[in-house]
């Protein structure tokens, strides 16, 4: 590698073989998550559009027994060991469902098992990289390098839908989960020889230690007790409930719009890759400047005001256009500005709190949202609302979202000042 190139990638000698093992690792890695969502999206439909409140209960309750399971095993067992039996067990199970869903076993249930297991798969595999990351490189190599490493999970995001978009018509949906299956193996294989080649990390060979996020349940006594953590859950409830509002009219448009599997998924891919071109774009070249330029009230407040008029035109006119614009520009929206911006407000509690009580709302309240939103679309739906009834009683929601966010945002400003202190002001 040319000292040009070490000197723009901000590497020090010996650090080239970690970095690119790492690129390549989080490249694979979703990569092979982004061929398998749109499948899951599709197996949403086939398992019926009239189930997925069930689903995103079951995805509810299957994550509150794996990630306290997850966090007892980074904590107990040596990286090494864990990557090899998380990605080996993970690999296996798509293995299963793939034999499963080419013998026709039970179709409806196969296909709901993996759109549970899809939606948690991810959670865990994420968290262990970067707990393998933060085991190969200092704090202060994160900040130098962590950069470059996250631009090879940018590249496979695009690859993973890509690959899929290209590939659904002329291999079939089931066989999509082969290319996954191949990418996941490749990610593992790139996690062991970065462990491998990070001399002096003497971490990777121990267990991991205690977590600093703590369990998730920990992390509720401190939400409970904070007005601010409070109204940040409701903020990710309000979030989750209209994302959810949103994937059920997705899954009703998109089922009277095609018949043929192999093409329901090719659009479910052409979304993914539009939204995460789109996001790449954003974050590459808008993000920071919006939030500055904006403010951090206005930067919370401007992706759910889009999501009310995103509503509002399905209402209108509840079609496969209308649909696919509004999604790709609220999660990228989402992805490049909501969401930098919402970490943003953990920047005024205390460390616990940020760790502990962030790791709570991030997974029991995002997926409580979920699970509850979605038996309230049902129930509205069971009340005689249609498609376009149900985004219309979407858009005020989105509307009040909008203005907590504006709130939490001066709220956050406030508390940054000097002078200000503590989380129950």
């Amino acid at each position: 590698m040319s000292s040009r190139l070490y000197h723009w990638l901000r590497l020090a000698p010996g650090e080239a073989g970690p970095v690119v093992g790492s690129f390549f690792y989080f490249f694979f890695l979703l990569a092979g998550y982004f061929v398998l969502r749109p499948v899951r999206d599709e197996m949403g439909i086939q398992g019926g559009v009239d189930q997925l409140a069930w689903v995103f209960t079951a995805t509810f309750v299957t994550m509150l027994a794996i990630v306290p399971a997850f966090g007892w095993a980074v904590r107990r067992f040596a990286r090494r060991a864990l990557v090899m039996v998380c990605y080996g067990v993970s690999i296996g199970v798509i293995a299963l469902f793939f034999v499963l869903m080419q013998a026709d076993v039970a179709p409806a249930w196969t296909a709901r098992a993996f759109f549970v297991w899809t939606s948690v798969f991810n959670l865990f595999v994420i968290s262990l990289f970067w707990s393998v990351m933060n085991d190969v490189f200092d704090k202060h190599q994160a900040l130098r390098l962590f950069g470059v490493i996250s631009a090879g999970g940018s590249a496979g995001a695009i690859v993973g839908p890509a690959l899929t978009a290209a590939l659904a018509e002329r291999l079939g949906t089931v066989d999509l989960l082969l290319i996954s299956i191949g990418l996941l193996i490749a990610a593992t294989g790139c996690a062991l020889a970065v462990m491998s080649s990070a001399a002096g990390s003497a971490s990777r060979a121990r267990p991991g230690g205690a977590a600093r996020t703590g369990s998730i349940w920990a992390g509720a006594v401190h939400v409970f007790r904070s007005p601010y953590l409070l109204a940040i859950c409701v903020f990710i409830m309000a979030y989750a409930s209209l994302s959810t509002f949103l994937y059920f009219e997705q899954a009703h448009i998109v089922a009277a719009a095609f018949d043929d599997s192999a093409t329901r998924t090719r659009v479910f891919a052409g979304m993914d890759l539009a939204t995460n071109t789109l996001t790449l774009g954003l974050q590459f070249f808008a993000t920071a400047r919006l939030v500055a330029w904006l403010g951090l009230p206005i930067a919370l407040a401007m992706i759910p005001v889009a999501v009310a008029a995103g509503f509002g035109a399905l209402g209108l006119a509840p079609t496969l256009v209308v649909l696919v614009v509004f999604q790709v520009v609220r999660r990228a929206g989402n992805y490049a500005l909501t969401k930098p911006a919402r970490e943003m407000l953990f920047g005024v509690v205390p460390r616990e709190d940020k760790y502990k009580a962030k790791n709570f709302i991030d997974t029991v309240v995002y997926r409580f949202g979920d699970a509850v939103s979605g038996w309230v679309y049902t129930g509205l739906g069971m009340l005689g609302l249609g498609l376009a009834g149900l985004a219309l009683v979407a858009a005020p929601l989105a509307l009040a979202w909008a203005a907590l966010g504006f709130r939490l945002g001066q709220t956050r400003e406030r508390r940054a000042r000097p002078g200000v202190t503590g989380i129950q002001q």
